[in-house]
């Protein structure tokens, strides 16, 4: 395998979507090419403001153009394209699960003798880590050799006189560079800044860039002179021949260049990270041209094909779910919606069926942690900030089912929103016929149980509170769950599993409100023929609860009091 090939598959291999979708694979290489070529372009015109504004007071001839100034403006070039580079191969459009040290160390030997399963697991955890641990190491030399090439065309640093005088100047920008580097690149990875957020707004990218221009002055403000302080006082710790042995109006010079020069490096960073959020979040239309040949005969294989054949949980594959859920939400491209509920059913089908798939793998991963023993104890003792390694585990494996909450939260608010809509626009009733409205019910309904006993709600039916369509009161169902742990579950209140619960538990019960807006006089005439069960809850069993759990739920949200 050549270079090239190397570094293309370890940039694009988890976000091009596997490289067998043709022309479509090639979207994110072109959109990492324009990020490249646009960092390039925004930083030499940092680069130049900076030199004319705030460098030309330490500078005679700041634009004087010698061999010395090219070669540095080309490392300069050259450690901020890396670091561009850096953070297109550390993101990931979802979370991703990493070993921690104390894993690693312990399993170091496992992992190169033993096979299996787990083994695989834990190698994938470490691989993670070790990304981020390469990040972190090349962000604090693409910060020594910035902050080098920016300061050191000032009076201050270029007019030494001696080799000597070079190295000690050289190591001490050197050094504080590298500190402010690694300061960063901690902060990045600690704080999951390498997780694309898809913007719930899509707006044109230069107003997207537009928006976020305050918050990265404000944040390289912040980072440079933490930075600042943080690289100083470890540079008294320095051999005392790269210490400054000049006048004091030497030195306060030699710190103002240096905060100067570290400003225009963490904010040439934060732009770059900013314009990397922004190109690669923004819409993908998977359709031909409207009134070409494919428009007219098949206007939904490219989208469809992208779903289905591309690598599960893909740059490309989210993507295509966000162009989906635009489509199936909005009213821009009606004719693509109108492609869905084509008179065969088999177009409908694959798109719900491309969307439960997100939802079972959640529901499956969240049942799995709620059912297991360890899990119960690992709630309450959070709840008490108990902390063995064995309940952290457990607590990290519900954390980690919410990783792809995005890819969840886009599925449901598809269906639903497709379901909603086919009430008016499924002229040959596919959705009906297919059976595929009982079923994103009843999926939906069990994702919302699943959800709401992790965040401590009681999940069974109340015999006081609910009565049957006869008057009969019915008996106590329950989905196997013991109290203690959704009580527990809800002495964890603010922490972040708990947020990003109820953020998918609000946007489930929205779409199970907009099925149920655009089916209500429907459902109430089953619900008084006592066929409610039967036209809106699959008859099998159902992914999480029982069936008589997602009869009352469903009757709720017909009340209009499920909350």
């Amino acid at each position: 395998m050549s270079i090239s090939a190397a570094l293309d598959r370890a940039l694009f291999k988890d976000k091009d979507g596997g490289g067998g979708g043709g022309g479509r694979t090639t979207i994110v290489t072109e959109r990492f090419k324009s990020f490249l070529i646009w960092q390039v372009l925004q930083s030499t015109f940092l680069l130049f403001i900076f030199k004319t504004l705030f460098f030309s007071p330490f500078t005679t001839n700041p634009f004087t153009p010698i061999f010395f100034s090219f070669i540095s403006l080309l490392l300069l070039q050259l450690s901020l394209t890396t670091f561009a580079a850096l953070l297109f191969f550390v993101s990931s459009p979802h979370a991703l699960p990493y070993a921690s040290p104390l894993e690693i160390s312990l399993s170091f030997i496992r992992l190169i003798f033993v096979s299996g399963g787990e083994q695989s697991l834990l190698r994938k955890r470490v691989g993670v880590s070790f990304c981020f641990v390469v990040f972190v190491a090349l962000c604090a030399a693409s910060g020594a050799v910035a902050v080098v090439c920016v300061c050191w065309a000032c009076d201050v640093y270029s007019s030494v006189d001696s080799t000597s005088n070079w190295a000690a100047v050289l190591g001490n920008l050197g050094f504080r560079g590298f500190l402010i580097g690694l300061f960063y690149g901690l902060h990045y990875v600690y704080h999951h800044r390498w997780v694309l957020r898809f913007p719930i707004v899509q707006r044109p990218p230069f107003f997207s860039l537009k928006m976020g221009l305050p918050s990265s002055i404000g944040q390289a403000l912040r980072f440079s002179a933490v930075g600042y302080v943080l690289s100083g006082v470890l540079a008294f710790f320095l051999p005392i021949e790269y210490r400054n042995r000049g006048s004091v109006g030497l030195l306060i010079a030699e710190q103002i260049i240096f905060y100067i020069g570290s400003f225009f490096v963490i904010l040439c960073w934060e732009l770059s990270h900013h314009l990397h959020q922004v190109l690669h979040t923004k819409r993908v239309v998977f359709a031909p041209l409207k009134g070409s040949a494919a428009a007219e005969t098949n206007p939904s294989e490219s989208l469809l094909a992208t779903l289905e054949e591309s690598t599960p949980k893909s740059l490309l594959q989210y993507l295509a779910y966000l162009d989906l859920c635009m489509v199936c939400e909005n009213n821009v491209d009606t004719w693509r919606r109108a492609a869905f509920f084509e008179e065969t059913g088999d177009t409908y089908k694959r798109v719900v069926d491309a969307c439960m798939q997100p939802l079972k793998e959640f529901i499956q991963q969240l049942a799995d942690g709620l059912e297991s023993s360890s899990a119960e104890k690992s709630m309450v003792q959070l709840s008490d900030q108990l902390s063995s390694p064995a309940e952290r585990l457990a607590v990290s494996k519900l954390s980690e089912s919410f990783f792809d909450s995005q890819l969840c939260a886009w599925s449901a608010r598809i269906i639903a929103s497709l379901t909603a809509r086919s009430h008016k626009e499924d002229k040959f009733g596919v959705a009906q016929l297919s059976g595929s409205n009982a079923t994103v019910i009843s999926t939906l309904l069990s994702t919302l149980l699943a959800v709401e006993t992790l965040m401590g709600k009681k999940t069974n039916i109340q015999s006081s509170n609910f009565m049957g369509p006869a008057g009969i009161k019915w008996a106590t169902v329950n989905t196997g769950r013991r109290e203690s742990t959704a009580s527990a579950m809800g002495k964890i209140r603010g922490s972040p599993l708990y947020a990003k619960a109820f953020s998918l538990a609000d946007i489930l019960r929205t779409s199970i409100y907009s099925i149920v807006s655009a089916f209500h006089g429907e459902m109430m005439n089953s619900e008084k023929a006592g066929l409610l069960e039967k036209d809106w809850i699959v008859s099998g069993k159902p992914l999480y609860g029982t069936n008589e759990l997602l009869l009352h739920k469903l009757r709720l949200f017909l009340d209009f009091q499920a909350s």
